[in-house]
């Protein structure tokens, strides 16, 4: 007899982590390319408006790291770390670009 308050598998439950980690690692690894591409075809827009997109980038990595860390061992989990670790990639990269940025021009305006 099958009760109702046993837990799920531990493949299901790994299976079902894993594929969170993809839907949320996708997103980490897209949001800041196409932040950046927005402000480009934006008349107006400078590129730094795209830092927004950094945060967000960074919460969907993590997220999305965290939860593949519970799933071993399937395509869908190497899916979903290799976009965390994308994600975290461009959230690194543009969080040094926007204060290196930043430092150039507190720099030129404090000379």
């Amino acid at each position: 007899m099958h009760s109702f308050t046993q837990a799920p598998s531990r493949r299901g439950r790994s299976s079902s982590r894993a594929t969170l980690a993809v839907v949320l690692g996708l997103p980490a690894a897209l949001v800041v390319p196409v932040a950046i591409e927005v402000t480009r075809r934006m008349s107006g827009s400078p590129l730094l408006d795209a830092a927004w997109a950094i945060p967000v980038a960074a919460v969907l990595a993590v997220a999305a790291f965290l939860l593949g860390r519970g799933a071993r061992g399937t395509r869908l989990f190497m899916t979903g770390r290799i976009l965390a670790v994308t994600g975290m990639c461009f959230v690194l990269s543009s969080s040094l670009a926007v204060g290196i940025y930043e430092f150039l021009l507190w720099k030129e305006h404090s000379s």
